[in-house]
């Protein structure tokens, strides 16, 4: 059930993310860190469940992080560049 959870958490991330780009606010950017904090610790929670597939959670991880790091940063700049000021 978590597992099926975290995945489900995960996509939603990225596409309310990927949504929050074209339509920026920092009300919306705060819901994009909480779903990606979601990921995160469901993730942490199903690596301390089962250790042996740690290897491959983990690349899984970066790669996640990695990409949703990027679409924050360019959404910040894009509310940066919106608002004239530095979020």
């Amino acid at each position: 059930m978590i597992l099926l959870s975290h995945v489900v958490i995960a996509l939603l991330s990225v596409a309310y993310t990927a949504y929050v780009f074209f339509v920026p606010s920092v009300s919306k950017l705060k819901v994009s860190y909480g779903l990606t904090a979601l990921t995160i610790a469901s993730g942490t929670y199903l690596v301390i469940q089962a250790p042996a597939h740690m290897t491959e959670a983990c690349m899984a991880g970066l790669f996640y992080i990695v990409m949703m790091i990027t679409m924050i940063v360019m959404v910040r700049s894009k509310l940066a560049n919106t608002a004239g000021e530095q979020i």
